[in-house]
């Protein structure tokens, strides 16, 4: 079974910048896209970012330009470097990876990002 590990997280200021990072063990090969996810409390879990295995990358419309997503296929690790936070920002990101042979999706523990002066 695949098992995603998180890290990064914490508080900081507004405009501040954070680097999340996500470590992927048992059955790793399973994996295709790996990506973030992120939820606020009262609110539905909505996409940030995507990564293929090739590195094409994707990103919701709320974070373009300021959130870059990353992967390094060697250590199994996908990043999200997010800069130019803001308060609308603060959730609970989760780590994703898609086993698209399984028909599955594996998700990480999940990391607290709180953005507050």
């Amino acid at each position: 079974q695949v098992q995603l590990v998180e890290s990064g997280g914490g508080l900081v200021q507004p405009g501040g910048s954070l680097r999340l990072s996500c470590a992927a063990s048992r059955g790793i090969f399973v994996i295709s896209a790996m990506g973030w996810y992120r939820q606020a409390p009262g609110k539905q879990r909505e996409l940030v970012a995507t990564i293929t295995r090739g590195g094409r990358t994707n990103y919701a419309d709320s974070v373009k330009g300021r959130f870059t997503i990353s992967r390094d296929n060697d250590k199994n690790t996908v990043y999200l470097q997010m800069n130019s936070l803001k308060p609308e920002d603060t959730a609970v990101y989760y780590c994703n990876g898609n086993a698209a042979v399984l028909g599955r999706d594996y998700w990480g523990q999940g990391t607290q990002v709180t953005i507050s002066s």
